[in-house]
């Protein structure tokens, strides 16, 4: 057997026993119905799971089916339509689970294990490469997600909130979208930002989020400025977009501006925003910093909180 089938093999061998199909039922007038599936991945002991908020939302009744086919009950956790993420509880013994891996170094190229089931077939595998990085999402709730991973695995119905996994198995990314009538364009949250995600869920079932209104690119800062500047970023953030009507239209924030603080922090990549924009106490005026043209600057923004 040649060398690159051994490497999916040994990957998928690492991982399938965590994946479970996830069957999302209403309540009926005289027995549950079943209203939609999609897959999930196990990765506590107690049994919790990641999958996507839009496999589950309204669901009266969860049931999981596991690699043997054996059938487990499950209940909500959390869920966050923002980023398209949800926690459930798998009750059952001896359960199977994941290892997440980090999105940190990912590298365009690099190769990509998707595990699911799409179209009702179960635990169907399909490979692929790290198309781009750094891509935006727009959710079901409207909401943007910044730092997606692009890739040309294969992905279908029923793939939703599955796995993807690097070439040891371990969790990179949750599988959450595929682009209507394009071909070998599929898209899944990196697994840093899941984790966050994940955390708060668990915590207290949902996810306080301050909004900006930037459309964000992690980038690059030219070394020259950095040293110029006594700056310590390995990276910023490249302001796309701005939305109308939002804090960052009002603030001095332009299109092309790369952010390198916020809240007097250093702000690398996506992630650390988001941590910043996690916590209610955000909600007042802060300071941002940005290069323009390569000067510096440092504006004042007001965050506000999200919608529900």
């Amino acid at each position: 057997m040649d060398d690159y089938s051994k490497t999916i093999i040994t990957a998928v061998d690492e991982i399938k026993h965590a994946v479970v199909k996830i069957e999302a039922l209403k309540n009926g007038k005289r027995k549950p119905r079943p209203v939609g599936s999609g897959s999930g991945f196990i990765f506590s002991s107690d049994g919790l799971a990641f999958t996507n908020s839009h496999v589950i939302h309204g669901a009266d009744k969860l049931e999981v089916v596991m690699l043997d086919g054996t059938r487990a009950q499950a209940e909500l956790i959390g869920e966050d339509p923002d980023t398209d993420l949800a926690i459930i509880k798998v009750f059952g013994d001896q359960l199977s689970v994941s290892t997440l891996g980090d999105s940190e170094g990912l590298q365009i190229g690099q190769l990509v294990i998707a595990v699911g089931n799409p179209l009702g077939f179960q635990q169907s595998v399909t490979t692929g490469v790290i198309s781009g990085l750094g891509r935006t999402l727009r959710t079901q709730s409207g909401m943007l997600i910044d730092n997606v991973i692009q890739t040309d695995a294969a992905l279908n119905p029923g793939n939703s909130g599955g796995p993807l996994t690097d070439a040891k198995g371990e969790v990179i990314g949750v599988n959450t979208a595929t682009i209507r009538g394009a071909q070998g364009f599929s898209l899944s949250i990196d697994i840093d930002k899941a984790k966050l995600i994940a955390g708060q869920l668990i915590e207290k079932g949902f996810v306080f989020r301050a909004k900006l209104g930037f459309i964000l690119q992690e980038v690059t800062i030219n070394t020259k400025i950095l040293r110029h500047y006594g700056l310590q970023n390995a990276g910023g953030l490249f302001v796309v977009r701005i939305e109308p009507n939002s804090p960052a239209a009002r603030s001095q924030v332009e299109e092309g501006d790369i952010i390198f603080s916020f809240n007097n922090k250093t702000v690398n990549s996506t992630i650390d925003l988001f941590d910043e924009l996690s916590d209610q106490r955000i909600i007042t005026m802060v300071d941002i910093g940005i290069i323009r043209h390569s000067e510096k600057h440092i504006f004042g923004i007001f965050p506000e909180k999200r919608a529900a």
